[in-house]
């Protein structure tokens, strides 16, 4: 049950009189914030921006990331980015039932199936080693209820392998596209695409990528007009800047 249903399903009860003025405002205590010592859980979060918190597993213990979790299910589907596989082990076997994507690094409890439509999300990427930024990106969308499929190296050093799947690329509504070294794969999409583009550039690089630096500036400089960069390596950001973007459009046709 997500902090809307929740919240929803509480006032009607008060309001049926199966439960009472001040049982209701006992059980609100915990529906903007729930403390549990080492973290503050926002429960009000899916009620202001429409995405439940996600919990960033770099630099948390094993021990938060399973207390964490323990509190946050039961309420929604729960997303972790940026979990090491030891940590994903130790959360695992304590609570069972999680996923574990590897490559992206993400850990995830999906209690609620949402059916998406298809051709939402196009996650490109420029090349195999940007898969795991790709990864992080396709499994937030899916937790957000967005259907998000991957088209690898279409980098720009092979440019007939992009221009061969360009009619499926159309067919998507939001683009995310991946890419390293220089970044320019984000310019020639966005020069050949009317869909929304948000870029996102990688760590994936030789000396001169300076960590992926060359890769956001190339994106951020980019010739090809409303390209949107979100930061190195940052493919949550992007899954969530593209989840609001479909957001947007549903709500101008309904």
């Amino acid at each position: 049950m997500n902090a809307n249903t929740e919240l929803e399903s509480l006032l009607q009860a008060v309001q049926d009189g199966r439960t009472s003025v001040e049982q209701g405002v006992e059980q609100l205590r915990d529906l903007p914030f729930q403390d549990i010592g080492h973290t503050k859980i926002d429960r009000h979060r899916m009620l202001r921006n429409g995405f439940p918190e996600v919990i960033y597993g770099s630099g948390k213990t094993p021990e938060q990331l399973t207390d964490i979790f323990e509190h946050m299910k039961g309420r929604g589907n729960v997303l972790a980015t940026r979990v090491s596989p030891e940590k994903a082990v130790f959360v695992r076997e304590r609570i069972p039932g999680l996923e574990y994507n590897a490559l992206g690094r993400t850990l995830t409890a999906m209690e609620q199936q949402v059916e998406p439509r298809a051709n939402e999300v196009g996650i490109l990427t420029a090349g195999t080693s940007d898969l795991g930024v790709a990864e992080e990106a396709r499994v937030t969308c899916e937790m957000l209820g967005r259907s998000a499929t991957i088209c690898s190296d279409l980098g720009v050093a092979g440019l007939h392998r992009l221009l061969g799947t360009l009619d499926q690329i159309r067919q998507y509504s939001v683009l995310i596209v991946i890419a390293g070294m220089e970044g320019a794969l984000s310019s020639v999409v966005g020069g050949l695409v009317e869909q929304p583009l948000i870029a996102v550039p990688t760590s994936v690089g030789y000396g001169a990528n300076f960590n992926g630096l060359s890769a956001l500036l190339g994106m951020l400089t980019s010739c090809a007009s409303g390209v949107t960069v979100v930061n190195i390596d940052n493919g949550f950001g992007a899954a969530c800047a593209a989840c609001k973007i479909l957001r947007a459009i549903d709500n101008a046709h309904s």
